[in-house]
């Protein structure tokens, strides 16, 4: 075996592994988000009486920023494998997943710094 048939089995295999304990996170995280949003509905909260409990509320922001590295590791490697399944010949997977990677860090993070500021930066 060669040393870069070597090297892309290793890093295969740390990409499988950070898909997997990604996907564990994520997990948690939808599960507590979604407890969030039924307390939010049953309490009849308002949107303006949601942003003012999350306004500063710093637990909020790095429960929500974790749940943003988690989509940030967890969805780009997915859809990297997805491409390059569906259209094996062509080599725009990586770039696409980079794409998708740095939209889901700052599109995610700036919502997170949104909250946490109530949008005044």
């Amino acid at each position: 075996m060669s040393k870069e048939m070597c090297f892309e089995g290793v890093l295969q295999a740390k990409l499988w592994y950070a898909q997997r304990i990604s996907a564990m996170i994520l997990g948690i995280c939808v599960s507590i988000h979604l407890a969030i949003i039924f307390y939010a509905i049953r309490g009849g909260l308002t949107a303006q009486e949601i942003l003012g409990r999350t306004q500063g509320n710093l637990l909020f922001a790095l429960f929500y920023e974790i749940f943003v590295l988690a989509c940030f590791v967890h969805a780009p490697i997915g859809m990297a494998n997805i491409l390059q399944e569906t259209f094996p010949k062509l080599s725009f997977a990586k770039p696409i997943s980079w794409v998708l990677a740095l939209l889901i860090l700052l599109l995610g993070s700036s919502a997170v710094i949104g909250i946490y500021s109530g949008g005044i930066l």
